[in-house]
């Protein structure tokens, strides 16, 4: 059997910090400086949730500033992940030399235990959260943490030291992670995403492919069959081949296609981390997947309605697609990311039996979907656009949410979008 080894974590530098962003995890790093006895100065541009009650810690609050005043009173910044790096305070420390990371890091540096850290374009929550729930099927210690759930720095003198911690690594936060290196890595997929951020797939790319840089042959990099780029770092490389999807889907619960092959990515690395394959294999034949995420709402009529909505790249929306053969009826548009559509005309041909595109990206999509040999209609609304599908789709086919963007056109965020999309259901008869 496989084992690995620990990597050894560097020290949290001495002297004070100014923390700037202060969500749920920059909130989560001011509270774990402050118990270590560094003076914190906390800043936001904004006011978010639970960000006023830091002075109770012993954190210095300063809201509606971006912070720049107070680098020259810090030795240190940590900078939560939906902090740019163009932001005057972080480009203003990085010119004056000092210390700049993020809330993974430093959570990462104070926990000894062993890290599986899962990135990719897509596919990285429902991969995480398969794995915590493998490893709570097989009695072993865990805690699942990262880009959309528990911060890092929470788990700090609060997980048994044996617990492996499974965290979701998105790339705002590996951009912020210089030392960072788990025991295991794995990196699902890479497709252009994020670029409003990142400004190239390059600086993307790179961001995804950091956390191997400092791996060892004593830690293992875990890699999806799509990926052909090459892997930095020691670490013991292993490229999980494209599954059978047959045979996998005989044993396998999670719908689509993809989650399928993620599904068996996952058991690569569960194997090579120690895990009893037998309590793998009943993991997976029970696990239903997460909303939002090739979600089937309901059948009715013989027709499927799958929830998708957090396709927001058009590298997931693919992926959606790939499940169907001139089955699927759908809904395709929401806000821009900057991203080319061309890639999905090939693949609404090969996989829909029509396109009903809604949102601030309907335009741009059609253009990229002129001529194609299904029909393509184009709606203001998500409502209108349902409509439609809803009425012409026939017994066997599948009204498929799966936006190829984001949602921030009609909607707060893509799990309000998604449930809109099961009210739209929920109303239909039958």
């Amino acid at each position: 059997m496989t084992t690995f080894e620990l990597v050894p974590r560097p020290g949290v530098p001495d002297g004070s910090y100014l923390v700037i962003g202060l969500g749920k995890s920059g909130q989560a790093a001011a509270k774990l400086l402050i118990a270590r006895g560094h003076r914190v100065i906390a800043v936001d541009s904004g006011s978010p949730a639970g960000s006023d009650t830091l002075g109770d810690f012993g954190a210095e609050v300063h809201l509606g500033t971006d912070g720049t005043e107070f680098v020259d009173e810090v030795d240190n910044v940590v900078k939560s992940p939906g902090v740019p790096q163009e932001a005057a305070a972080v480009a203003a420390a990085k010119a004056e030399g000092k210390n700049v990371f993020g809330e993974l890091e430093l959570g990462w540096r104070l926990l000894p235990n062993p890290f599986i850290a899962i990135t990719g374009t897509n596919g990285k929550t429902t991969t995480t959260e398969l794995l915590g729930q493998i490893y709570r099927d097989a009695g072993l210690p865990v805690a699942v943490a990262g880009n959309v759930g528990t911060p890092v720095c929470e788990l700090v003198d609060s997980i048994p030291g044996d617990a492996t911690v499974i965290c979701e690594a998105s790339s705002f936060q590996l951009e912020d992670a210089p030392e960072f290196t788990p025991e295991c890595g794995i990196l699902l997929n890479i497709a252009p995403d994020h670029l409003d951020r990142h400004h190239s797939f390059e600086n993307y790319r790179d961001a995804k492919l950091s956390m191997f840089a400092g791996q060892k042959q004593g830690q293992f990099a875990v890699i999806g069959p799509s990926i052909d780029y090459p892997i930095p770092g020691e670490g013991r490389k292993y490229s999980v081949p494209a599954p059978d999807l047959e045979v996998v889907g005989e044993v396998i619960a999670v719908e689509g296609s993809h989650n399928k092959e993620n599904a068996v990515i996952a058991t690569q690395a569960a194997m090579l981390m120690g895990v009893d394959p037998l309590s793998i294999a009943g993991t997976l034949a029970t696990f239903p997947g997460l909303p939002h995420r090739m979600e089937l709402i309901a059948i009715k009529g013989g027709v499927k309605y799958v929830n998708d909505s957090k396709a927001t790249n058009v590298a997931a929306t693919l992926a959606a697609l790939g499940s169907y053969e001139g089955t699927a009826r759908a809904l395709i548009g929401g806000s821009p990311k900057g991203e080319d559509f061309a890639s999905l005309k090939a693949a609404v041909e090969r996989s829909c039996a029509a396109v009903y595109l809604n949102g601030a990206t309907a335009t741009a999509l059609a253009a990229a979907l002129e001529g194609a040999t299904v029909d393509v209609t184009t709606f203001g609304t998500l409502e209108e656009a349902f409509a439609a599908a809803s009425g012409a789709a026939d017994p066997g086919e599948t009204v498929l949410l799966s936006p190829a963007a984001a949602s921030f056109d009609q909607f707060k965020n893509y799990e309000a979008r998604g449930e809109r999309f099961r009210e739209l259901v929920a109303a239909l008869s039958g």
